[in-house]
């Protein structure tokens, strides 16, 4: 008989399922990125060919062996960011596809089978990350060597001659012989590490408050270096690198940490106002922050100059409606740099605003499940660098998203996974797999064994027969 109640045992939740569906879920993308491939290929009346078959093949058996590692080194892990990331790993290259298969659209330029290698390249160094992470708290004690190889990162395109920096007047690449590299995609992962070291080994120095005013709390003064640093930071890749992007994305993503580290409006306050500053300087110091307000406000002034690119995605997204032209149907061609920057305009016209809802549906659900794990978290690094990597993303969509539809001026940056760019791809790989390994610590429970302890077990009246 018991007389005492069994005290409650987190049980580890049953990995043959989560194992099942990452699996299942990984065939639906393979079969949805197979179908929408062979619809292109009808719709352009090429033919059914034996090579796209083996294209599908090796798309399933590189997330198959993605899938493998991280089942077998992160089993915790999250089931649904490997799927979704391969579903939007595979829309972009059947997208990439149907633009090669445009006359002299693709001569010499982005091809699926280069971005195809890409994403070999890209869940290859995934892989290595979730297998030799073993915990992402390491991260953490080298915060500061990541801030200084990211902000050098970040600098080297400035530094080098335009011939071997430069495309589309903005100075990002750094181009040796056959091989070429944008630093900054790697190094706004390396500040996102060193931001959560620094904020939460400093966490005292951002909440110490100041002046009471209209009802915030106000900073001291003398606190105020690092937001201050991080505005500079990002003036300067502005000016130097003439890189709108990367400076409205550091600084934003930074911008969310502190306000999430600290639960201080004062802080946004404070940066929204530093942002508004430098902008308006930047609009009045810059010409090529001008032309870029200009053109926004109406693309229409110039369209067969400065407005052309925003004026054909216009037309694109009028031409797809609600639900697109269809796959392999419309006239992608039109709009300048379509595999890259403005791959969402080819979405919105042959998916229509269903397909491109969809896609930024799938992009959701990666943000709010790395909401999630920053939530489920233990550790206060864990959460600020998943709360980190999860803004990120979603404030890169934003400033893409936004760009491409005219809702804010146009910044030159990548649709994570899906837009042709192999710097861009593997950087968005590495750090979903940060991603994924903090999702293990947050969803790995703290006793796995399903055998009660002996501290735990409840007491029982036995009789001697």
């Amino acid at each position: 008989m018991s007389t005492a109640p069994q005290s409650p045992v987190r049980i580890a939740p049953p990995l043959p399922t989560r194992r099942n569906a990452e699996l299942a879920l990984l065939c639906f993308a393979t079969f949805i990125t197979g179908v929408a491939l062979l619809i292109v290929e009808a719709n352009q009346e090429q033919g059914i060919r034996w090579t796209l078959l083996s294209y599908i093949l090796a798309f399933l058996t590189l997330f198959v062996c993605a899938h493998l590692a991280v089942r077998r080194f992160a089993p915790y892990a999250d089931p649904l960011l490997l799927p979704i990331v391969a579903l939007l790993n595979g829309l972009g290259l059947v997208l990439i596809h149907r633009l090669d298969l445009l006359p002299g659209v693709s001569e010499g330029g982005p091809s699926a089978e280069q971005q195809m290698l890409w994403t070999l390249v890209g869940v290859v160094g995934f892989a290595l990350v979730v297998i030799y992470l073993k915990d992402h708290r390491l991260l953490a004690r080298y915060d500061y060597l990541c801030g200084a190889v990211g902000m050098v990162l970040l600098a080297i395109p400035a530094l080098l001659p335009n011939s071997l920096s430069e495309t589309n007047g903005a100075k990002i690449w750094i181009r040796l012989p056959g091989f070429s590299i944008q630093p900054a995609e790697f190094s706004k992962i390396l500040l996102l590490i060193f931001f959560a070291g620094v904020l939460v080994a400093k966490r005292n120095l951002f909440t110490s408050a100041g002046q009471h005013f209209l009802g915030m709390d106000l900073p001291r003064p003398r606190d105020l270096a690092p937001l201050l640093a991080a505005w500079i930071i990002s003036i300067g890749v502005m000016v130097f690198e003439k890189d709108l992007g990367t400076s409205l994305l550091l600084y934003a993503s930074f911008l969310v940490m502190v306000y999430i580290a600290t639960d201080r409006l004062s802080w946004v306050v404070i940066g929204l106002s530093l942002f508004a500053a430098g902008s308006v300087a930047a609009y009045y110091m810059f010409g090529h922050v001008r032309d870029r307000v200009q053109t926004w406000m109406d693309p229409f002034a110039d369209p067969e100059g400065a407005g052309y690119q925003m004026v054909q995605s216009q037309f694109s997204f009028a031409t797809g409606g609600v639900f697109g032209t269809g796959l392999g149907n419309g006239q992608p061609g039109t709009v300048p740099a379509a595999s890259t920057d403005f791959i969402m305009a080819v979405v919105g016209e042959e998916l229509g605003l269903v397909g491109l809802a969809g896609v930024l549906m799938l992009y959701t659900i990666v943000i709010v499940r790395g909401m999630r794990t920053a939530i489920a978290v233990r550790d206060s690094f864990g959460k600020l660098l998943a709360a980190g990597l999860a803004s990120t993303l979603g404030i890169q969509l934003f400033i893409v998203v936004g760009g491409v539809t005219g809702l804010i001026p146009l910044t030159g940056l990548t649709t994570p996974w899906m837009s042709y760019g192999g710097s861009s791809l593997v950087a968005n790989y590495l750090l979903l797999a940060i991603l994924l390994r903090i999702s293990h610590a947050a969803r790995r429970p703290i006793h796995t064994s399903q055998h009660t302890p002996i501290a735990a077990a409840h007491t029982e009246v036995i009789s001697r027969s």
